[in-house]
């Protein structure tokens, strides 16, 4: 019997200095409740010691990470090298924005373990990134991308925005060549989704953003798997490409595939294999929380088995591996319908195994309800 897979730990450091008009994960474009905050996740390590077992990933994400001061960065990872147990073969994750990489900052996040670096690029085209609200030039990220890389950090991701009204087709090849010219480890895609609560959804309510059109939304989805697969990079899940497999997102993949996963910070979720709890967004009612030694979750949900079955076939479709053909129910109906996805080719059969195409990945949120 083989043994079970590692759990991941995600930290979320909920703070920016600006806010992009798109981003609905929770940030405060303010650095006053930093050290506040710092001493409540140390103290939610503690509250959690023993609970899950040895980690195998750390993805300290945000809100943007590389905003942390050096001194607290090195403290954070001591202390959960002292509390925490991991896998001595440790991935350890950091998201940073290229305005911050100077070469000291760069240097404290070496000291302080982490050993691969999510870029926060978005675009390399200088209109995109002022109509995203970023704060950095196509420049700088691809100098930010270069220091990394002679300041010894073997594996690096970037993340990409596509698919917006403004950004001619073209510009967003040329984005996508750039990118594979600098031989990065990992690239992420992400098609641009209006989200409520951010500017970019006032701005669709008042008639001033529209989204793509169906067709718009195809062309740039095959043409990046495309252009990264002759590229040779892996698609393996819809959004995310590696240059091989070992170079897969260790810590996002538990994610697809239901492994256990512990998440601290304001607004983290976690998840036990049937249980699943989240933080609330607020970091004034995290730190009180904390300060009083309970922890600051929300929210929770016990998972029966016909849920997990639906996630593991909705996470499952968004994957290369597929799903195993257990998870399908074994009606007529159902299999009825997974002929009929394989002849229009949007699944294929392999071992025993569904698996979504390229063009499967397309509608990938779609294909469960397929099935029920």
């Amino acid at each position: 019997m083989s043994n079970p897979p590692s759990p991941g730990l995600y930290i979320h450091v909920p703070f920016c200095r600006s806010k992009c008009p798109y981003c609905a994960f929770y940030s405060v474009p303010s650095l006053s409740l930093l050290d506040r905050w710092f001493e409540a996740i140390k103290r939610e390590v503690l509250l959690y010691r023993g609970q899950f077992g040895r980690f195998d990933s750390i993805y300290v994400g945000g809100g943007t990470p590389s905003v942390i001061p050096a001194g607290h960065l090195e403290s954070l990872t001591a202390h959960l090298f002292a509390h925490v147990d991991f896998e001595k073969d440790l991935e350890i994750t950091i998201e940073a924005n290229p305005s911050d990489l100077s070469q000291d900052t760069i240097a404290a996040i070496g000291g302080a373990g982490f050993n691969r670096v999510n870029l926060g690029v978005q675009s390399l085209d200088d209109s995109a990134l002022s109509f995203l609200g970023r704060g950095h030039t196509a420049k700088m990220a691809i100098h930010a991308f270069e220091r990394l890389r002679a300041s010894g950090f073997e594996n690096i991701g970037i993340d990409l925005i596509y698919g917006f009204r403004k950004q001619p087709f073209e510009a967003w090849l040329e984005t996508l060549g750039q990118a594979v010219s600098l031989q990065a480890e990992h690239i992420s895609c992400y098609q641009m989704s209006i989200e409520g609560g951010t500017v970019f959804s006032k701005r669709k309510e008042k008639g001033d953003l529209f989204p793509l059109s169906d067709e718009e939304e195809r062309i740039f989805f095959t043409e990046t798997s495309q252009v990264l697969e002759a590229a040779g990079y892996m698609h393996y899940e819809v959004s995310n490409f590696a240059r091989a497999a070992h170079l897969r997102s260790r810590h996002n993949r538990k994610y697809w595939d239901h492994t256990p996963y512990l998440g601290l910070g304001p607004s983290a979720h976690s998840f036990s294999g049937q249980k699943r709890w989240w933080n609330g967004r607020s970091i004034r009612k995290y730190c009180a929380a904390l300060e009083a030694g309970i922890l600051p979750v929300e929210g929770s949900e016990n998972l029966t088995q016909e849920q997990i079955r639906l996630e593991t076939l909705a996470l499952g479709l968004r994957t290369k591996e597929g799903v195993d053909m257990g998870v399908i129910p074994r009606t007529p109906e159902s299999l009825a319908m997974l002929e009929r996805l394989r002849k229009e080719g949007l699944v294929r059969l392999e071992e025993e195994r569904v698996v979504p195409t390229r063009e499967g990945f397309l509608v990938a949120d779609a294909l469960p309800g397929c099935f029920f």
